[in-house]
């Protein structure tokens, strides 16, 4: 992607809320990482897509795992590039974009437009279970007094790793689940593939992960408890 993207100077959404929404999830993209949020929009459409997990260079065997959530916009905004603060504006459907874009190397790496094929289900319940286990694992390994390297090999391990209670997916899909408040209640959540992508389907937005396709896929128990938050999932 390049820097020089002409950016427009607001981003009009279709309601307040809409905008709200979209400053909450900027915001928890913030807590996770500092490489912004993707925002495409086209026929009154916008796509937020953040990095949950992405490898920092040539030899980092991170998985890249992005959330994605799609709102409603103004029929005529049409952008895409990625930024690192939004602000409000006297208009509340408005939010004012920064003078410029970034160009993260994940947000060269999209998921594929269609070809989506069935891959099975997950529980909610089956996601929370694995995310907190995570969580607990991140904080033992990395322990108080770890440097940020260590800290960061740690989670790209545990967050990694292919999980059986995921699919053989990497952990770290649970991990964007929840961290991006995508969890609400015990439901079914669709897996889909195309090609090397893998995609959870949650009501609240959308987990994708790229590694090998894995086809055959089977229906998980859940075995945890759930989380809150409002809203609607994407499509894409």
């Amino acid at each position: 992607m390049d820097s020089l993207d002409v950016v427009p100077p607001r981003l009009v959404l279709a309601d307040a809320h809409t905008a709200q929404d979209v400053l909450t999830f900027l915001g928890r993209s913030r807590a996770i990482s500092d490489d912004g949020v993707r925002l495409q929009a086209a026929n009154g459409v916008l796509a937020l897509t953040a990095a949950a997990l992405a490898p920092q260079g040539l030899f980092d065997r991170t998985p890249t795992v992005l959330a994605m959530r799609i709102v409603h916009a103004d029929p005529e905004l049409e952008c895409d590039l990625v930024v690192d603060d939004l602000s409000e504006t006297d208009d509340p459907r408005m939010l004012q974009l920064p003078d410029s874009s970034r160009s993260p190397a994940w947000a060269g790496v999209a998921p594929p437009p269609g070809g989506w094929q069935s891959g099975g289900a997950l529980q909610a319940g089956a996601v929370v279970e694995r995310s907190q286990w995570g969580m607990s694992a991140v904080a033992r390994g990395a322990g108080t007094q770890s440097g940020e390297e260590i800290v960061r090999s740690v989670r790209a391990s545990v967050w990694g790793e292919p999980d059986e209670g995921l699919l053989g997916l990497p952990r770290g899909v649970a991990f964007a689940a929840q961290a991006f408040g995508f969890l609400s209640g015990d439901e079914r959540v669709p897996v889909t593939v195309s090609g090397r992508w893998t995609r959870l389907a949650f009501r609240r937005g959308h987990v994708l992960s790229r590694g090998p396709a894995a086809f055959g896929l089977t229906d998980v128990r859940a075995t945890g408890a759930t989380g809150p938050e409002t809203g609607s999932g994407p499509r894409i």
